[in-house]
C-alpha cells in the first residue's frame, strides 16, 4: 500500500516508536523506510555557543547510524538515513516531497503531554503542508506491531472523508480487520440558538443515516468490506475520541480537513483535536 515510508527521527522515544511503527508496516507490506532528522539552526542560539551545532550533528550522525543499523538488524528491512539542517517541520515535508513518500510516520508525547503549541509547531505543520498521508502514533514500541484490527472511520460524506474511507478500507482488506464508519451530528443550537423539536431532531438523524448509507455503499463497492455505523450526537472531535475508546480501536482514519470543509490552514480543528486526545494512532489521509 506504502511504498516510501519517511519517519521523522529525533531520538526521543516517540520517534523510536514512530519507527518501530514504519518498520513493522514495511515488513508486513513490503516497501522501504527513510529516516530524517533535522539539526535545527538557531541563529541567536548558535550565535552565542556555535561549537553548538557541530555538536549536535555529530550527536544526531551517530543516533541515525545506530538507528539504522539497529532496523536493518532487527526487521530486515531497507533504511536510508538523512542527516539534514533545518526547521524540522519543513525538513520533513521537503525530503518527502523529494523522495515521493507516500506515508509520513511521527511519534508525539502521548495524551498527556501534546498540546497546541506542540501541535503548531511540528505536527500540524506536517500535516497541512505534506504531500503524503500522516501516520501519527501515541503507543510505546513494544505496541507497534504496524497491524491494526479495529478501524474508525469519521465520515461526512465529503471528499477528504471519502477518500479517508477507500483508505481504510483497503487497510481492513490488509489486516483482516472490523471497520466502524461514524457521524456526528453537531447541536446546531449551542451554535445559533435555536430549539430543536423532535420533528428537526428525527430530521437530523435522517440526514446522518443517508450520510453513513453513502459509506455503505461505497464500501459495497470498494471490495465488499463490510461495516459497522455509528451515529453520535455532539461535538466531533471529542465524540470521535470517546468512540474509538470506547470500542477499543487501533487506529482512527481520517481526512485532514476535518468536517466539511473546514479551513486548511488551520489543519482542521475536528482532525487536531482528535489526534491531541485519541489513545490510539490517527492516519490523515490527503
Amino acid at each position: 500500500m506504502y511504498k516510501t515510508i519517511l519517519v521523522g527521527f529525533d531520538d526521543s522515544q516517540y520517534s523510536k516508536s514512530a519507527l518501530v511503527e514504519a518498520a513493522n508496516l514495511i515488513k508486513r507490506h513490503g516497501g522501504k523506510l527513510v529516516l530524517v532528522h533535522a539539526v535545527y539552526f538557531d541563529t541567536e542560539e548558535f550565535g552565542i555557543a556555535p561549537e553548538q551545532l557541530e555538536k549536535r550533528f555529530k550527536v544526531g550522525e551517530k543516533a541515525c547510524v545506530q538507528t539504522k543499523e539497529m532496523l536493518t538488524s532487527e526487521f530486515g528491512i531497507e533504511v536510508q538515513s538523512l542527516l539534514c539542517e533545518g526547521d524540522p517541520p519543513t525538513v520533513i515535508v521537503d525530503i518527502a516531497k523529494e523522495k515521493k513518500a507516500d506515508l509520513i510516520v511521527l511519534g508525539t508525547y502521548g495524551r498527556k503531554g501534546l498540546n497546541r503549541l506542540l501541535m503548531g509547531s511540528v505536527t500540524s505543520q506536517v500535516i497541512v503542508n505534506s504531500p503524503a498521508d500522516v501516520l501519527v502514533i501515541k503507543k510505546t514500541c513494544t505496541e507497534c506491531t504496524g497491524e491494526y484490527k479495529s478501524i474508525l472511520v469519521p465520515f461526512d460524506a465529503s471528499v477528504p472523508s471519502q477518500i479517508a474511507l477507500n483508505r481504510a478500507l483497503h487497510l481492513a482488506r490488509m489486516n483482516s480487520a472490523e471497520m466502524t464508519v461514524q457521524y456526528v451530528i453537531p447541536r446546531y443550537e449551542e451554535m445559533i440558538g435555536f430549539f430543536r423539536t423532535e420533528s428537526i431532531k428525527k430530521s437530523l438523524h435522517d440526514e446522518a443515516q443517508k450520510i453513513l448509507d453513502t459509506a455503505t455503499r461505497i464500501a459495497s463497492r470498494n471490495g465488499g468490506v463490510p461495516i459497522k455505523t455509528d451515529i453520535r450526537e455532539g461535538q466531533a472531535g471529542g465524540e470521535i475520541v470517546k468512540a474509538a475508546s470506547e470500542m477499543k480501536n487501533d487506529l482512527i482514519v481520517m481526512g485532514s480537513y476535518g468536517y466539511r470543509g473546514v479551513d486548511k490552514a488551520i489543519m482542521g480543528s475536528t482532525t487536531e483535536r482528535v489526534i491531541m486526545n485519541a489513545s490510539c494512532p490517527v492516519l490523515v489521509v490527503k
